[in-house]
């Protein structure tokens, strides 16, 4: 395998000195390569059958790493549950470079699991296998949904065992991201008051993900107002397909934009606005109606760690630069309410805009609530009766509810709406089930997937979820099983753990 078939370009480390700790991975007893992405190597200019291999599984494991690989521990803070620490940084991780990928796009290339850095806190900085699947199934999963996401490139097993509630299997990913700098990356270099740093920082950060800001006249206002904006867009994508990310502090919020850290995420099954599946979220601060005000929060502390680029830009006048600040803060609701309504407006099969849409969306989620009705069948049967152009195909949708009179004055007034927009009824369905999707990682079949691969070494029950989830608008007949939630009894009380 040649030693160059990375070729790393690495910025991070280049630029911004102090922010990384140089560090190296632990030496592992037996890699084996478990998983291969090979379209995804294949959009980062690899060569993955060259990679598909023992040597590659040396290179995934950290044991022999190729040329120009410069390995760090990426330095941040951030707020957890509320709580301010003012040094987290890699425990478990270490970013290898960056890659220019076919598209010109700049992307890192990183490990998870590849053991302890000076940042870890006393934890061992292993991973186990079942989150490294569970993180390479939903990132997948995610992707396939067009929702901006970190990506899994390969896993594998290290050969060792790491103690957890038991000993088990010991793992490493390596992940594929935009950049791996976070809201809490900011909060980091502003608790040391190094205003220097800062302002390189935020420099790297416009010039990698906002380079049309470099011309403005305000760029560290317009990098505020740019990160909002893109995070405003990934919430309401989250939400219009049910998905929890479980843990949302302010050091797994991206300045790229991409959804990034599946710990103990989730994606929900029968509707209910307070749903957590975290099992360290005991107070609900992360369910999933939270996550919208959660990530305003986590904006104002990027705000607020920005303050001294903010006001120097204002001529030194704080309160000024206070001012323009919460204005970009104040606009996140707003805009998050718009693109969650444009995605619900294609979601109920809508073409056109009107006044009354934001009512029809929201008394659509409300019949819901209390009824037992899974929240993707929902809106795949929904599609089922926009079909036809009066009642005839509205059975498939009444049946999820327990009591499904809530439909009866709601239906009425979707189907006067869809009917009033001379759009032919079968075009109709065809396009709300192209973005609907009819399968998601549902909580049973992933854990099952990982119980199979942990247990008993067995792959087929991950590598078939991850072939279903991979065309998730498209409806095939032999993954009929998969389109079915767990009961309400089997997914009472159903949690997920921080595991890698």
């Amino acid at each position: 395998m040649p030693s160059n078939v990375f070729s790393f370009d690495n910025t991070y480390a280049r630029d911004l000195e102090g922010m990384y700790v140089p560090w190296k991975a632990a030496e592992v007893a037996e890699p084996k390569l478990i998983k291969l992405n090979h379209a995804l190597a294949d959009e980062l200019g690899l060569d993955a059958e060259a990679l598909d291999s023992p040597e590659g599984a040396q290179i995934f494991s950290g044991k022999k790493l190729p040329e120009g690989t410069a390995t760090i521990a990426q330095a941040y803070a951030g707020h957890q549950f509320g709580g301010f620490s003012p040094q987290l940084g890699d425990g478990r991780a270490l970013l290898l470079g960056e890659v220019i990928d076919k598209h010109g796009k700049r992307r890192d290339i990183a490990f998870k699991g590849s053991g302890r850095t000076p940042f870890s806190r006393g934890g061992d900085g292993k991973a186990a296998l079942g989150p490294v699947l569970r993180e390479y199934i939903i990132g997948e999963a995610m992707h396939a949904l067009g929702i901006p996401t970190t990506r899994a490139l390969a896993a594998v097993t290290t050969g060792e065992t790491v103690r957890r509630e038991r000993n088990l299997p010991g793992a490493v990913l390596t992940r594929v991201a935009a950049s791996h700098i976070r809201v809490g990356t900011f909060e980091f270099v502003t608790a040391r008051r190094e205003d220097a740093t800062l302002r390189k920082l935020a420099d790297y950060v416009i010039a990698r993900h906002y380079p049309e800001l470099k011309s403005q006249v305000d760029p560290y206002l317009g990098l505020l107002r740019a990160v909002c904006e893109r995070q405003a867009e990934l919430i309401a994508r989250w939400m219009n397909v049910g998905f929890i990310h479980g843990v949302m502090n302010t050091d797994n919020m991206t300045l790229s934009g991409e959804t990034i850290d599946y710990g103990p995420c989730a994606f929900m099954d029968h509707y209910n606005p307070a749903t957590v599946f975290s099992s360290i979220d005991e107070q609900g601060r992360y369910a999933y109606a939270n996550q919208p005000p959660i990530a305003n929060w986590n904006l104002a502390r990027l705000a607020e760690a920005l303050l001294p680029l903010l006001a120097a830009e204002q001529n030194d006048d704080q309160e000024r630069a206070v001012q323009k600040a919460m204005e970009i803060l104040e606009a996140f609701q707003p805009r998050y309410e718009h693109y969650w309504l444009r995605g619900m407006r294609l979601k109920l099969g809508l073409t056109r805009d009107e006044a009354e849409d934001l009512a029809l969306a929201q008394d659509f989620l409300k019949g819901m609530e209390g009824q037992g009705v899974d929240f993707t069948q929902a809106f795949r049967r929904l599609a089922d009766a926009a079909e036809a152009a009066d009642a005839s195909r509205e059975g498939w949708l009444r049946k999820l509810y327990a009591d499904d009179s809530a439909l009866n004055g709601w239906l009425p007034r979707w189907r006067a709406r869809i009917n009033g927009e001379g759009v032919a009824p079968v075009r109709r369905a065809q396009a709300m089930r192209a973005l609907n999707p009819v399968y998601i990682p549902r909580n049973d079949r992933v854990e099952e997937a990982l119980a199979a691969a942990v247990d008993l070494g067995d792959y087929a029950p991950f590598e078939r979820l991850l072939t279903v989830l991979q065309q998730p608008f498209a409806e095939k007949m032999e993954f009929a099983a998969y389109t079915e939630p767990a009961t309400a009894s089997e997914s009472a009380g159903y949690q997920t753990f921080c595991g890698t």
